[in-house]
């Protein structure tokens, strides 16, 4: 499966956000990288520049490639709604986005890791495939003999609540209530920049 292994903290100071989670190095060098640093003078980026950095910037967020991307962007589009939150709903409804959100793993990388290891079961059948889309119903929890593995228990310790995930910590589940209203999405996305990069 392709997927982005490159510096993590690189791809954060050209957004000028910590995209992947908390990283110290980033706190160190916030400003954009290049072999001068923050002193050089950096020209007037065109629209086309804004639009593009924003859906790049939402593709390295969510750990998308530009395929699966697209073809998100094309079912958004082809619901009634406002194409770009609705875009962003069904990138939220992902396996692995909800097993990150779910607080079973500290990073959306790891999340697909345990997916794609077999660790996540979906209504009690276990589930391998990280763009595997929810429905509002759907109960996401983990393997039995998967609960005792360090990198859960550790994650689990320090997960948040969200208003569209209902956890329940007697059995180590998570049920997928519906899509999430936009501001409830805590990341810092203009997702009408990316409808205005698509739409030309």
């Amino acid at each position: 499966m392709a997927r982005y292994i490159g510096p993590k903290t690189k791809i954060a100071r050209r957004f000028n956000d910590p995209i992947f989670g908390p990283d110290k190095s980033y706190e160190k060098k916030n400003y954009p990288p290049g072999q001068h640093g923050n002193s050089r003078r950096r020209g007037k980026v065109s629209e086309y520049g804004v639009q593009l950095k924003e859906k790049q910037k939402a593709k390295f967020t969510y750990g998308v490639l530009e395929k699966q991307f697209r073809n998100l962007f094309k079912k958004a589009a082809g619901k009634q709604g406002i194409t770009g939150e609705i875009l962003l709903q069904l990138i939220e409804a992902r396996i692995d986005n909800t097993v990150f959100r779910l607080g079973f793993a500290p990073s959306r990388a790891g999340a697909r890791q345990l997916v794609s290891h077999r660790h996540i079961t979906v209504n009690g059948d276990i589930v391998n495939i990280p763009s595997y889309s929810l429905r509002p119903g759907d109960v996401v929890g983990i393997r039995e003999r998967s609960k005792s593995l360090e990198v859960v228990s550790d994650s689990l310790a320090s997960r948040m609540n969200y208003s569209w995930l209902e956890w329940d910590n007697d059995t180590l589940t998570g049920k997928f209530i519906s899509y999430p209203e936009r501001s409830d999405i805590p990341e810092k996305i203009n997702e009408q920049l990316i409808v205005e990069l698509y739409s030309k």
